[in-house]
């Protein structure tokens, strides 16, 4: 009898403790939680062989394996937000596109390139994953992350549309400001340096370099262009040197420029520029402190021309009444530079399928076309027009440009490619001791 009641008291006694151990992991529900989370994260092993067994994964992997994996997560889309008419578009278009058509979630999360580069830099050090799958960048900041380590890739060749659409072998789409790209990123839209005329007060704009420096003896005070380092003024000096000197010989990203070497080469460049300065706005004595002073003073009448490194801005300035209706754009024959803004995926994304996926919708026909209307954003298609059906190259000559905006076909035929980037602070600062400062 007495062990009998032992036993009985026993099992009590262990029921109790088991209670009480059942409150605890309630009242310590977050304690636990936390504890359960940092037996995963152990689970996981070493993050940075985790994410190569996910390159892996996806080098491997067709297009349809890809698709069907990103379907129902969600995609960190970073990039600049400060233009309104482009993240109209990102909002109200692309996102659900890109939602019905491939089931994936894009959360665009406005940031300057500055803060992404930090961002990503920060994440890497720190080992963790990236918050980023997406970031839309291009030139300098391209080079400086590949260099880093800090971007997924190759990739391109996982996209059907990059396939379908894009000029594979064409310079703007394997160099970023002659930085080789090796699929690293995606082509996401065109911009292209552009000037901008009053058609009443210029009715025969010129075609040329020599053209304009004639055109602006004869109208004295009617042109000038922003000083350096604004970025539209550096691309029309550009366009200068590529007119006159040439820019195949800058086109080697490898090579070491000297300062002395570059200023000999691009001298006739300079000496231009010092020709025309007398017959420019205030005699040449100052120049617009950047491209929004210029704008301004075109919109005044006091110069006859602007420019812009977006084709369609002319026609965005006359929907809102701040240019005349008259205002037109033109090109050189010879052509005006262009670049390329691209997309990457972070090598620490955790949703290089939906990063994919998101990437390949942006270019889409339908989304390359959409974008490129002069009233929707005005971002110049990357597509291949060579590789369009009947079909869609009437939908592309359907396109409403504006009155100002030049047909993209010309546009593609007019234009030359930029140069190295570290090449643009050298030129800047020779334009600042031999033209500004002589």
């Amino acid at each position: 009898m007495k062990k009998r009641i032992l036993v009985l008291f026993l099992l009590f006694v262990l029921a109790f403790t088991a209670c009480t151990n059942d409150k605890k992991t309630i009242e310590e529900g977050s304690s636990t939680i936390s504890t359960e989370f940092d037996i995963k994260e152990k689970s996981d092993g070493n993050k940075e062989d985790k994410k190569d067994n996910s390159n892996k994964d996806i080098s491997s992997m067709s297009f349809e394996e890809i698709k069907e994996k990103a379907k129902g997560t969600t995609v960190n889309f970073y990039g600049y937000g400060g233009d309104v008419l482009r993240n109209d578009f990102i909002d109200k278009t692309f996102i659900p596109y890109v939602k019905e058509n491939y089931d994936v979630t894009v959360n665009r999360v406005p940031m300057d390139i500055d803060a992404i580069n930090n961002l990503l830099l920060n994440e890497k050090q720190a080992g963790k994953d990236s918050v980023i799958d997406v970031v839309w960048i291009n030139g300098e900041n391209f080079y400086s992350n590949k260099e880093a380590g800090l971007l997924f890739g190759p990739f391109t060749d996982k996209l059907d549309n990059f396939k379908k659409y894009v000029d594979e072998k064409s310079d703007d789409v394997n160099y970023d400001f002659a930085y080789p790209i090796e699929g690293y990123e995606a082509p996401y839209g065109k911009a292209q340096h552009v000037l901008i005329y009053d058609s009443e007060k210029v009715p025969n704009p010129p075609k040329s370099m020599e053209e304009l420096k004639a055109w602006v003896k004869e109208n004295p005070g009617k042109f000038t262009y922003p000083q350096m380092p604004d970025f539209t003024a550096s691309a029309f000096f550009r366009n200068v040197i590529s007119e006159i000197v040439g820019y195949e010989q800058f086109m080697d990203f490898d090579k070491e420029y000297k300062k002395e070497d570059v200023l000999k080469e691009i001298d006739p460049a300079i000496a231009y520029l010092n020709e025309i300065e007398p017959y420019l706005w205030n005699e040449g004595k100052t120049y617009p402190k950047d491209l929004g002073t210029l704008n301004n003073m075109f919109k005044d009448g006091e110069v006859w021309m602007t420019m812009s490194y977006n084709p369609s801005a002319a026609d965005v300035e006359i929907a809102k009444g701040a240019y005349k209706d008259s205002v037109r754009t033109f090109v050189f024959n010879s052509g005006n530079i262009g670049n390329t803004h691209f997309l990457a995926i972070p090598l620490g994304s955790t949703n290089k399928e939906g990063a994919i996926m998101m990437i390949d919708a942006m270019l889409s026909f339908e989304m390359q076309l959409e974008k490129s209307k002069p009233k929707v954003l005005g971002d110049m298609p990357v597509f291949d027009i060579n590789k369009l059906s009947d079909e869609e190259k009437k939908e592309l000559e359907a396109i409403d440009n504006g009155v100002a905006t030049l047909p993209a076909k010309e546009l593609l035929s007019k234009r030359i490619p930029e140069m190295p980037a570290k090449l643009v602070p050298l030129f800047e600062e020779l334009w600042n001791e031999n033209v500004l400062n002589k």
